[in-house]
């Protein structure tokens, strides 16, 4: 009994406490507004940065983590040892094979992603973007969520399609999708399922799935595709439990090797040249390099590494601030700890009482954290371009803004609570100084930090603006302005393309907008299009057998286009022979070790026997991370997929009128897909930019916090010298001289930041640089700029409280106790 009441009344006195603890917190929070704004701001902005940036860290390292075993499927990838291409794709014939063969495969699945069928609902046509052609394993192989029927009909009917959640309510409203009917390029489809959107974090963002027995229902696709020299589609493989053992890790690695060199004998038996055979694991997939191209979007790990460190760094600078006004303001507090020492508070008490503190200001900020959270998430989904939804019931959200919270607090609370302990009485009372030397080294020391990341993260922003400007003004060797380009329909026959495409060019040639118009196998601003073992000529070497970006053109693309030409001259209408001919860029001649004279050269490529006619000036044909090599430019119309149409100056809209138009009269049941080349160049470096914008971003708020901090600081150090201002202002001291002595140490202290910020902005930035072909030179006065700005930041946050000081009636500070 004694026991249960001593638990009692101990529980009774821990509630007066704790009630007591918060009383005596709030009333410091009121007492000190300036600070308690100051320290909830800071915290609750960088906690709100930190949250948002680790919901994209999180998203990129989960990615394709929430399908059933996922650590046991793994994507073929096709090496090419003697071109050094890596492809993600494999022949079509490969799953089968391999399921059939390999007795570790449990499951084999293929997509094929290359196509843009032309949906036709309602009497509208559009191309759907996001369409993928799959087989009967796929939705055994991958998780998917159905709302609406099922993939059973779906295996059983290959004119059958699935849609996604969105879809099915943009082409049916909220009536039930299944049993509806698309018509799909000319053949009725009939939904057979929905299924729940993709969530962020998945590679596979199709609104569509067809099966792939449709595609093949075209026999010339299917002879086409049957051939195992075409790497047309992406192969997935479900490996065995037995094949791939959780422990050790030894025995899993030894399974994938075994299965991979299976995969490359099957490869090397089915075709003349080798090929290599790797499994990619599907977790990994999102973070694969080295690939010559790849149909998913490609994650970058060193940029979640690096926006892992800011998220940290953002909260770790909220952090300092706390941490520096506490110790700032401990002189202050000196006589309040004293006197509660003396009537019988512990050391313990006291900590727990600056805990307390804390733990209300963690609240108040959490509080604050939540709404800017829900107020900057569109924006931040826009910047991201991802659409991330945080609800108050999101575990994930909790997770991360838990961890926030434990991290804040083991960085805010510990140093502050144990030093505003530790006065004694008697010292206090006696006027011995309270804080050690070390503390204030300590406090500019974190001045120093906040603001080294500041200006380090301006100047990377800085550098990264350059080089994305430098990018847009390069001379990319043509001319991509007012260009509009578009595809031709897949249907288009190749007996009737060459005569269509003359039709369609003098058509448009009528029109007062269009300047010119050229066609082409590939859109100019990204050639995609290489090939290995093509050519011959004179003097080379049997074994000899680079990479040749392939262009096919016409006579127009000269005056549409506008390249430079070095040598000889362009393909002619008049000149038949031209047909055979071929045009180098400058580089071929180099690479290719043609012999002079260049000009009137055999050369053989796929097989036709011409001549070189002329050699152009190098222009950018790749994404400017890449440097540019051999281009070969023939004339073949069988090749010509896109028309490039020039509009002229201040005639846009006319111009785009008029393709409109033209295409209406030739392709009335199919919809134009057209892009400006500017618009594609620029596409190529969204990702850049997006990056670049998150860290001007997040830079804005570090300054802002550092400058928060900074702000407090000024105000507690003209505050504590009321006195020394009052004296030297009767003393003759001018507003400047006043202002100059408050702001000397402040403005040090962030040039010191400056200094320790340029050679880390250097190392990181030129590491960026070095992904890019052609780039800019990091200058001294880059830097110097950044600088600058930093040093007026700190110089107009110091100056409102050393203007304020420097203006108060001295016999007002005089009198201050």
């Amino acid at each position: 009994m004694l026991k249960i009441l001593r638990g009692y009344f101990n529980f009774k006195q821990t509630k007066v406490m704790i009630k007591n603890y918060i009383k005596i917190a709030w009333r410091s929070l009121w007492k000190n507004k300036t600070t308690s704004f100051i320290n909830i701001t800071g915290l609750s902005v960088g906690m709100a940065a930190a949250v948002l940036i680790m919901l994209w860290v999180q998203n990129e390292l989960n990615f394709d983590n929430y399908h059933n075993d996922a650590d046991k499927i793994y994507r073929l990838t096709t090496h090419i040892p003697e071109t050094g291409w890596t492809w993600e794709s494999t022949p079509l014939r490969m799953a089968e094979t391999a399921k059939k063969e390999i007795p570790e495969i449990e499951r084999a699945t293929k997509l094929f992603v290359n196509n843009m069928p032309v949906f036709n609902i309602n009497g509208h046509s559009f191309f759907q973007k996001k369409c993928a052609y799959v087989d009967n394993e796929w939705f055994n192989v991958f998780h998917f969520d159905f709302i609406e029927g099922g993939n059973t009909a779906f295996n059983q009917n290959p004119f059958s399609i699935i849609l996604t959640e969105k879809e099915a309510k943009k082409y049916f409203n909220n009536h039930v999708a299944v049993g509806a009917t698309i018509r799909i390029d000319s053949i009725n489809y009939q939904v057979s399922g929905v299924v729940a959107d993709a969530p962020s974090n998945s590679s596979f963002q199709y609104d569509a799935f067809i099966p792939i027995a449709a595609l093949l229902s075209n026999p010339q696709q299917r002879e086409n595709d049957e051939q195992w020299n075409n790497y047309n589609y992406l192969t997935f493989i479900k490996l065995s439990p037995q094949s791939t053992p959780v422990m050790p890790m030894a025995s899993s690695r030894n399974g994938v090797t075994v299965v991979s060199q299976k995969l490359t004998n099957i490869m090397q038996r089915s075709k003349e040249e080798g090929a290599n055979i790797s499994l990619t694991p599907l977790l990994d997939m999102h973070f694969q390099t080295g690939l010559q191209d790849s149909s998913f979007v490609q994650g970058n790990r060193n940029a979640v590494y690096i926006f892992s460190i800011i998220a940290f760094l953002l909260l770790l600078i909220a952090c300092i601030n706390y941490v520096n006004l506490a110790t700032a303001k401990a002189s202050l507090r000196a006589k309040e700890v004293s006197v509660r020492k003396i009537i019988g508070a512990s050391r313990g008490h006291l900590f727990y009482q600056f805990i307390t503190e804390y733990v209300l200001i963690s609240v108040l900020a959490l509080a604050a954290t939540l709404m800017l959270i829900q107020v900057s998430l569109p924006i931040f989904n826009a910047m991201t371009d991802k659409q991330f939804i945080v609800p108050l019931t999101s575990v994930k959200m909790w997770q991360i803004i838990g961890f926030t919270l434990f991290a804040a607090f083991l960085l805010n609370s510990i140093y502050p609570a144990i030093l505003l302990s530790s006065f004694q009485p008697l010292n206090v009372f006696r006027g011995i100084t309270l804080l050690k030397v070390k503390d204030a080294f300590l406090r500019k020391g974190l001045v120093v930090l906040q603001f080294s990341f500041s200006v380090m993260l301006i100047a990377c922003t800085f550098i990264i603006y350059r080089q994305m400007q430098f990018i847009q003004q390069t001379n990319v060797g043509y001319n991509r302005s007012q260009v509009l380009s578009f595809p031709l329909p897949p249907n288009v026959g190749r007996k009737e393309k060459e005569t269509l495409i003359e039709n369609i060019k003098q058509e448009l040639l009528t029109q007062s907008s269009i300047e010119g118009v050229t066609a082409a196998n590939q859109p100019l601003v990204n050639i995609g299009s290489v090939c290995s073992q093509c050519a011959d000529w004179d003097g080379r070497a049997t074994d000899f057998n680079p990479k040749l970006a392939q262009l096919s053109t016409d006579a127009d693309f000269f005056k549409t286009m506008q390249p430079q030409m070095l040598e000889g001259r362009w393909f002619q209408k008049e000149i038949t022979t031209d047909k055979h001919n071929v045009i180098l860029n400058e580089t071929a001649t180099k690479e290719l070790n043609i012999k002079q004279p260049i000009i009137g050269q055999r050369f053989i490529f796929k097989s036709d026997t011409g001549q070189i006619v002329g050699v152009v000036k190098d222009f950018k044909y790749k994404n400017m991370r890449e440097k540019g090599g051999s281009v070969v430019i023939f004339n073949n119309s069988q090749w010509h997929r896109f028309l490039m149409v020039r509009i002229a100056p201040k005639n846009i809209a006319a111009g785009v009128a008029a393709v409109e138009n033209t295409w209406e009269k030739h392709f009335a049941d199919m919809p134009i897909e057209y892009a400006f080349l500017d618009d594609s160049f620029n596409e190529m470096y969204k990702d850049d930019r997006k990056t670049a914008s998150l860290i001007l971003t997040f830079a804005l708020i570090a300054v802002l916090i550092s400058a928060l901090g900074l702000f407090g600081l000024a105000g507690f150090t003209a505050e504590q010298r009321t006195k020394e201002i009052g004296i030297r202002k009767v003393l003759g001291a001018s507003v400047p001289n006043i202002i100059g002595l408050l702001s000397k140490d402040f403005i040090a202290l962030v040039g010191i930041a400056v200094v320790i910020a340029t050679p880390i902005a250097w190392w990181v930035m030129n590491i960026w640089l070095q992904n890019f072909a052609y780039r800019i030179n990091i200058v001294w006065w880059m830097f110097a700029v950044t600088g600058v700005l930093a040093l007026l930041i700190a110089l107009l946050t110091v100056s409102f409280q050393a203007v304020k000081a420097a203006v108060a009636n001295p016999v007002k500070s005089l009198r201050t106790e």
